[in-house]
């Protein structure tokens, strides 16, 4: 049977696009390309061993993709969690002073200049 390998893209719908895209560059450090979005390559992944895309349905009530008008929630994997949090503070970026720690990574949350909360992710080696 076919099926599904992975994520090949994640699409935001937003009033002002450009807007978005240079908030995404510029406090997510996220490089543009032409067409004003980004390609990010299992290349990048670090630290090697931890490359994977997780997807998941929640229930229509959840609190865990912020307002319920926000039907998507995106994870981005990061390469230094606490760094990038210090930048998106001293940047006036909301961010939620919850995060979660699990042998697999590191979780934060934020959110973006359209309000849509965003989950961040600095994925750890699992020892074996």
């Amino acid at each position: 049977m076919a099926k599904v390998t992975g994520i090949g893209g994640v699409f935001l719908r937003s009033p002002d696009p450009n807007a978005m895209a240079k908030w995404y560059a510029e406090h997510l450090g996220i490089r543009l390309s032409d067409f004003n979005g980004a390609a990010f390559q299992w290349s990048d992944e670090l630290p090697i061993g931890t490359g994977m895309t997780a997807w998941s349905a929640f229930p229509q009530d959840t609190s865990y993709l912020g307002e319920a008008q926000q039907q998507v929630m995106i994870n981005y994997r990061v390469d230094d969690l606490d760094s990038l949090l210090a930048t998106l503070s001293a940047a006036g970026v909301w961010i939620d002073p919850k995060r979660e720690h699990y042998a697999y990574g590191h979780f934060a949350w934020i959110k973006d200049c359209d309000g849509n909360r965003v989950e961040l992710w600095q994925p750890l080696k699992i020892e074996e």
